[in-house]
């Protein structure tokens, strides 16, 4: 499974949809996620790619890790698992 598959997987079982119904333009909150579970899902994603994620859950819009679409996050995951490489 690619990271892209993976991150949609993880965030499509946070907001409680199946993965065929994770845009790629969608931002968390479109998708119902809430502040909480955002933070669970950085997690999720921590564990899963063996990564970590620079993320300030009380400030997210000053984070290096962006997540303002489920796009943007794919994106900044596959550069983490490429700096471990």
């Amino acid at each position: 499974m690619s990271v892209k598959d993976k991150v949609i997987q993880i965030i499509a079982e946070q907001a409680l949809l199946d993965a065929a119904d994770v845009r790629l333009s969608a931002t968390l909150e479109d998708l119902g996620i809430d502040s909480l579970g955002v933070v669970e899902s950085i997690f999720a994603i921590e564990e899963e790619f063996d990564i970590e994620v620079p993320f300030n859950a009380n400030a997210p819009a000053e984070s290096e890790f962006d997540i303002s679409s489920v796009s943007a996050i794919i994106s900044a995951v596959e550069a983490l698992v490429a700096e471990q490489s």
